[in-house]
């Protein structure tokens, strides 16, 4: 096996350019289980730890850009106050190990439907930076995903970047597995209130062949939701909008959980971020939970 280990960027993607086969890698939280189990064997591997343009993390015209290798204890201690939601879902990965190694990017470049940080970012409407020789071109997260485990990077690209907007509204992110801690999620769910645009944002994770949105859902809450003058929701509101994110999911039955339980667990961790973050919206008030 062949190992490639760029120092800038420019050098990363000549190089996978030259070769469109070569799996990246930076943390390795993924790529090396997959090869220790002799699962991939791939002719090389692209190691982008010494790139530091991927390290970086700043704004870009008033959105927050994570360099791809920004590892997820960093976005909980730098960025936890801006992308509340991402930082949750972070929080949630694997040991302290893997969070001081893995990042978003690996989660994305993985594109497995377990992934933690998926139904953050699709909540947040993120978007994806991705680079070759050949220039840059950005892609909305909702369109990244192409099957299970499957992106829309051409071989010749690289995932260099993810961009954001700081939160404007209170976000959430609920994940349900089979422990407490270091667990692959049975189930996941995003939820971000962006107020200015009077509607909610989803994303559902470990639950369909890739990360989705509840789309049915949302448009469900822009039409509920008195952002001016807030009040309590109904309890009725919570259950139709659990419905309506249990059936955007198309789970399967697998080791960790039957399909039915996916769903029935997707409705109810939608109902309880909905209370989390209204109630937060509402200014903590009890009286809007």
């Amino acid at each position: 096996m062949e190992f490639l280990r760029p120092a800038t960027l420019a050098d990363a993607l000549a190089a996978k350019a030259a070769h469109p086969g070569a799996v990246p890698i930076a943390g390795g939280t993924d790529v090396m289980v997959e090869i220790n189990f002799d699962h991939r064997r791939p002719d090389a591997l692209l190691d982008l730890g010494r790139v530091a343009e991927l390290h970086e993390q700043g704004t870009d015209g008033g959105r927050i850009r994570i360099g791809a290798a920004v590892p997820y204890a960093r976005i909980i201690a730098e960025l936890g106050d801006r992308l509340p939601g991402l930082a949750m879902a972070a929080r949630t990965v694997g040991s302290p190990q893997i969070r001081n190694r893995g990042s978003v990017g690996g989660n994305l470049g993985a594109a497995s439907p377990a992934g933690d940080a998926h139904p953050a970012l699709l909540a947040a409407d993120a978007e994806v930076e991705i680079a070759s020789v050949r220039g840059t071109r950005i892609v909305a997260a909702k369109n990244f995903y192409a099957g299970v485990k499957k992106n829309v990077l051409e071989p010749d690209e690289l995932i260099t970047g993810v961009l954001l907007r700081p939160a404007t509204g209170p976000q959430q992110f609920s994940k349900i597995g089979t422990r407490n801690a270091m667990v692959i999620a049975v189930a996941a769910f995003g939820l971000a209130l962006h107020p200015a645009e009077r509607r909610a944002g989803t994303g559902v994770g470990s639950a369909a062949p890739t990360p989705r949105r509840a789309f049915a859902a949302e448009e469900f809450l822009a039409g509920e939701l008195d952002w001016d003058s807030p009040k309590p929701l109904a309890d009725s509101v919570k259950r139709r909008f659990g419905d309506l994110v249990a059936a955007a999911a198309a789970p399967i039955d697998d080791v960790r959980g039957s399909a039915a339980y996916r769903r029935h667990a997707l409705g109810v961790m939608a109902r309880r971020t909905l209370t989390w973050a209204w109630s937060e919206y509402c200014g903590g008030s009890a009286k809007c939970a």
